[in-house]
This record gives structure tokens, sequence and C-alpha cells, in this order.
């Protein structure tokens, strides 16, 4: 059970992001985010975007800092990725 959080590499809209997953459930990934005081708007189908400004409080709060690959391969292992343009599926 881990939350991930890759570097904020991702330049969009005047702010530098990252992504925040959970390799164990959604609900995990929610509450932790939540704790961050993270709106639900943040998650996008799989994860929450992150920004730079919070990168260290998510580390603090104990997220695992990752590579952008690990972070994918840890989502897709734990049958939690849901890439865009596939159905996604309300059971997770």
């Amino acid at each position: 059970m881990a939350i991930l959080i890759d570097a904020p590499n991702w330049w969009h809209r005047e702010h530098w992001w990252g992504h925040l997953v959970s390799d164990e459930s959604f609900d995990e990934l929610h509450e932790f985010a939540a704790g961050l005081g993270v709106p639900p708007r943040g998650f996008e189908r799989d994860h929450y975007d992150i920004p730079e400004h919070l990168h260290e409080a998510a580390i603090a709060a104990g997220a695992l800092l990752v590579t952008s690959r690990e972070l994918v391969g840890r989502l897709t292992s734990a049958g939690l990725r849901r890439p865009k343009g596939r159905p996604v599926a309300e059971s997770a």
C-alpha cells in the first residue's frame, strides 16, 4: 500500500504539475489528496494533478517520490490504470 508522486515536470496554466496515485485503491488516494487540501476536481480518471507548491507537503505526509515510469507501472500492476479513451469501470 503506497501513495506515489512523481516530480512536477509538466507545465500547464502557468504552473508545474506532478501526479499523485495510489497502488492500493482510489479510496486511499482520495483520502490522502483531501488531507492535502486538493479539491476533488483535481482527480482525473486514475490520478490527481498536484501543483508544485504541494509537492513537498505530499512527501512529508508520506507520499513516495518515484519516476513517472514507475508511477505508471505500479498503477497498472495494481489494476487501477484508466487510460484516456477507454471506458471507466465503476468497480475500482
